[in-house]
């Protein structure tokens, strides 16, 4: 029997409560099949938090996600926290989480999936197939760099500043993500960044091509970050991995999700060092965010979510196997024809949140035998 895993569920706010309800369903299931333990405690995060503690993430609960295994969010913010300061903010949990477990590779997978090529806004020729891995970097760049904020010139009038800067052992670390996950896949990395106007575009081009003889079996290729968005819509299927820094890899990931069909498919991964044995501690949640405005309805996605879980067993527990019984048992069922309301299509059949994890964890079983 795999030894106890500690899992950590912060199922935060809107609609994250629901998913997760069904992602603990199958996690319960598949503890209880002996093959893995879980230890799985829940916690706050978001505007829960900040309900309860009048802070959007707790030191206790910062202190179980340092100690746990691996820690899996559901969503946080919503309008019912719009006009409280910046540094207490429901976004500010899922940040303080990222730094302080120096999460510094963001995983954002774009497939799709058969059953949802139509589901997409691009002809299916173009999207049919699809699947691409984009890896950000998650903790330097403009997001962090100082100095920052807003001041206040000598003629009264304001001035933002965020610094965008970048070391080479941050874009380093990264790269060799990217390097390592494309030579298990298609064997090709892209690198993004703006080097023809920004030096830390020149610094990050010229850090990962002194990566590339390191990796002989990865066809390393560089591209700047406004033509790779163009490509994405024109040809996405000529990329496998791409790697590219934080503020470029916020939005190429995003304009990535669209072309599946729906952001309430798409799961991610936030990923730090390796351990010993190669395995890396995460945190790993959907990319569709709160959806306030369907919360409590039964009407959201928990595909997402289970597909975050999924990832969560291959990167930080090293379950291979059930990573990737989790990913058939979600194509199973969209082959089906079971659809949440956001992926609904004609001649499918439209069901609720916890339908469609009674489908998902029905699969599960299925296909385990």
């Amino acid at each position: 029997m795999t030894s106890n895993k500690q899992l950590l569920l912060l199922p935060g706010d809107g609609i994250g409560p629901e998913c997760m309800a069904e992602v603990r369903r199958v996690a319960d299931w598949l503890d209880a099949q002996g093959a893995v333990t879980f230890e799985i405690e829940e916690d706050l995060v978001g505007g829960a938090a900040i309900d309860a503690h009048g802070t959007p993430l707790a030191d206790a609960t910062m202190d179980k996600a340092m100690t746990a295994d691996a820690t899996l969010l559901g969503a946080v913010g919503g309008p019912k926290w719009d006009d409280i300061p910046f540094e207490r903010k429901p976004e500010r949990g899922l940040l303080r989480l990222r730094k302080e477990m120096a999460l510094y590779a963001n995983l954002r997978p774009a497939l799709c999936f058969d059953a949802l090529v139509e589901a997409s806004t691009l002809k299916p020729e173009v999207v049919s197939g699809l699947d691409i891995l984009i890896v950000r970097e998650l903790t330097g760049g403009v997001y962090f760099g100082e100095p920052r904020g807003i001041e206040t010139l000598p003629d009264g009038s304001r001035r933002g500043v965020n610094t965008q800067v970048y070391s080479d052992a941050e874009i380093e670390r990264v790269a060799r993500v990217a390097f390592e996950l494309a030579r298990k896949r298609g064997g090709k990395l892209c690198s993004v960044e703006k080097a023809n106007v920004m030096e830390s575009g020149v610094l990050w081009r010229e850090v990962v091509t002194a990566l590339g003889p390191d990796y002989p079996d990865v066809a390393l290729s560089h591209m700047y970050a406004d033509n790779c968005a163009m490509q994405l819509v024109r040809a996405p299927k000529q990329f496998d991995v791409i790697v590219t820094d934080n503020l470029f890899g916020d939005m190429l990931s995003d304009a990535a999700a669209m072309l599946t069909g729906s952001l309430g498919m798409l799961p991610s991964a936030s990923l730090g060092d390796p351990d010993p044995e190669g395995r890396r501690r995460g945190l790993y949640e959907p990319v569709h965010g709160s959806a306030p405005d369907i919360a409590g309805q039964g009407k959201a996605n928990p595909l997402a979510s289970l597909l975050s879980f999924a990832m969560l067993l291959r990167y930080s527990l090293d379950l291979e196997e059930e990573a990737q019984l989790v990913e058939r048992a979600v194509e199973r069922v969209l082959a089906s024809g079971q659809r949440t309301a956001d992926i609904a299509a004609s001649g499918s059949t439209t069901v609720s949140t916890r339908e469609m994890g009674d489908a998902v964890l029905e699969a599960v079983q299925a296909l385990a035998g």
